[in-house]
């Protein structure tokens, strides 16, 4: 495997734990667990309380009136309205604006809370004052209040937001409104802040300096390898804190986030290969990777570099951007696609470069519907599927091999989700040695060959045009023209000779010419089975026309040479050239390219309406 230890970074205190997520959750692994501390703060707060009592008659009178007069009555005014005396109303008035019910202002005028009190006629009592504890929990980002302040505790353990170097949010209590301070009052269940009885907290004030208290709390890096899926857990005991859980996992995935501290993963690091990969291991892969890292650490150091983390991602990019021809991708597990590396392989596909995806780690395994059809919607300029997915599965190692010269391999997720984003200690091997990388693509293509066999095998059984297509492609992708030439005549299906001749001119077009043409001199001898009445004649001929037109913009001399004398009658019989014409002609009248201006081949090669027949064909 990618290291010599198999032990997990788990904390010895959180086995039991482990154990049991893992017992509950036959599908789940635990990657990683370790205990933290987090901080608490705590305030000391005095709140200033009121509650009710029934008012009197005077009271009511006199509170009445501040609401229902237009404009509001003074003390003297109301004194006169109801014949008392104007200093017995003054007093009561100086009571209730004590009491908070009126304004200390004339006219006469209620408060809000005075109004509170007199829907349920009362007023309130003198105020009084009690201690509480306001709790700041700095993962939660709340304030709570308690009656019993908390204990400190001594916990040598590291500090949660130092080691991810985070930044809490942490509300002093000292900023808070009375309104918010009322809400959280409420929240906390302490029954003082309680205004459907009339019970109200009218003020506070901080009367000592915060404390910091410290509690344990657990982090958990969790793999589900079917869905290729990490998530992080944080738990308080066995309480899981959804919330704070899912908000580490943001900050993971936005790159704000690394573990690599908290595991020391650059020296210990997290593989989640270390178990699953045993279930999964691919004896030949296995021991080719062993020799390369065996040559990482002794010799070749410029061959086999080692990459790590995020270099890795970057690296990928540029390595899969430098590819002329061909690029094989490994990925257990296909199930997302960002859209940097979508808008890559469409412009590799315009250059002529076929990419071949291989995925799959079980049987029946299933690419979703919207990842399959962003990879085909990715078209060679002729209509084609660019890019092809076969599962082959039997292997958790992820490999990569550009044009039969590059070879990285390793434990990045190229094509999974989050794969690029995650600092998992992941460790990929870019190798350039002739010998590893030749021994790394006759494995994956000899593998692609089987599974593009029984492709066919199925394509014929059902004469289903579709899937004849992506075999022809796979084919054309791994060069084995020959191959492909070679069923089509065997299965008799010659409606498919346009589709092969499109392949071939995708390959073409970057400058892929195949160094044996048996392929070609085959499909030539097949034109003597055509009548020229054939629903797909008009694509066979455009197509014949602009493959002879870019094999001699590579070599003319090699177009000369395969339209021989029984070729050309060919070509003149099914009017793919006229009567008058001669291969030197024909090549003439292609208009070829002059050296140097090969930078928009597809533009050169465009088929003409006719093509579209063969296209259509194809979507049916």
């Amino acid at each position: 495997m990618f290291h010599a230890s198999s032990a997990k970074p788990i904390d010895d205190s959180l086995n039991n734990i482990v154990e049991e997520i893992e017992a509950q959750n036959p599908n789940l692994l635990v990657l990683a667990a370790r205990q933290l501390r987090y901080s608490l703060h705590q305030t000391t707060v005095e709140l200033t309380i009121t509650e009710p009592r029934p008012f009197n008659v005077l009271e009511e009178f006199i509170i009445r009136a501040g609401i229902e007069f237009d404009p509001p009555p003074t003390a003297n005014e109301l004194a006169s309205i109801l014949g008392l005396d104007k200093v017995f109303v003054q007093s009561t008035i100086a009571t209730l604006q004590k009491l908070q019910t009126l304004a200390p202002k004339s006219p006469i005028t209620v408060t809000e809370q005075g109004r509170l009190f007199y829907e349920k006629g009362s007023v309130p009592q003198p105020p009084y004052t009690v201690q509480i504890h306001g709790i700041t929990d700095s993962l939660g980002e709340t304030v709570t209040f308690q009656a019993e302040p908390l204990n400190e505790v001594v916990i040598n353990l590291p500090s949660l937001a130092n080691i991810l170097n985070i930044n809490y949010k942490i509300h002093e209590v000292s900023s808070l409104s009375l309104e918010q301070i009322q809400t959280s009052l409420q929240a906390s269940g302490v029954a003082l802040h309680v205004p459907e009885a009339g019970k109200l907290v009218t003020a506070f004030r901080v009367i000592a300096p915060t404390q910091t208290i410290w509690r344990k709390i657990s982090l958990f890096v969790i793999f589900n390898p079917k869905e290729d899926k990490i998530s992080l857990q944080l738990r308080r005991g066995k309480q899981i804190l959804d919330s704070r859980s899912k908000w580490l996992e943001i900050l993971l995935t936005e790159g704000k986030l690394s573990l690599d501290a908290v595991w020391k993963l650059a020296n210990e690091s997290i593989n989640i290969e270390q178990e699953v990969a045993l279930k999964y291991k691919n004896i030949e892969i296995e021991a080719r990777l062993e020799e390369i890292q065996q040559q990482a650490l002794e010799v070749n150091k410029k061959q086999v570099i080692q990459l790590r983390d995020r270099q890795i991602y970057q690296t990928f990019l540029e390595i899969i951007n430098t590819a002329k021809h061909q690029i094989i991708i490994y990925s257990p597990w296909l199930n997302i696609v960002n859209d940097e590396f979508l808008h890559l392989i469409q412009q590799l596909a315009k250059r002529g470069v076929w990419i071949l995806i291989g995925y799959g780690i079980e049987e029946q395994q299933q690419i979703s519907a919207e990842i399959s059809e962003k990879l085909q919607a990715i078209k060679t300029p002729e209509g084609l599927p660019s890019v092809q997915f076969v599962w082959l599965g039997d292997s958790y190692i992820k490999e990569i091999i550009v044009d039969r010269e590059i070879y990285l391999c390793g434990s990045y997720r190229w094509l999974s989700s989050r794969g690029y984003q995650l600092p998992l200690g992941e460790l990929v091997y870019q190798v350039t040695i002739p010998q590893q990388v030749q021994e790394a693509y006759e494995f994956l293509a000899n593998r692609l060959q089987n599974q593009t066999q029984q492709l066919w095998k199925k394509a014929v059984e059902n004469r289903d045009l579709q899937i004849a297509v992506d075999a022809l492609c796979i084919w054309g992708a791994l060069r084995m023209e020959e191959i492909a030439i070679t069923e089509i005549e065997k299965s008799n299906w010659l409606e498919l000779l346009p589709i092969w001749l499109n392949v071939i001119l995708h390959g073409l077009r970057s400058n892929n010419l195949p160094d044996d043409l048996k392929s070609f001199n085959l499909a030539l001898s097949l034109l003597s089975q055509l009548t020229g009445e054939e629903v797909f004649i008009d694509s066979l001929r455009e197509g014949w026309r602009q493959v002879i037109n870019a094999i001699a913009t590579h070599n003319r001399d090699t177009a000369l040479n395969l339209l021989n004398n029984e070729a050309w009658s060919q070509f003149i019989r099914l009017h793919i050239v006229l009567q008058e014409d001669s291969p030197e002609t024909l090549i003439s009248q292609q208009n070829l390219p002059q050296p140097g201006k090969k930078d928009k081949p597809e533009t050169k090669l465009k088929k003409e309406p006719a093509q579209k027949k063969t296209r259509k064909k194809v979507k049916e």
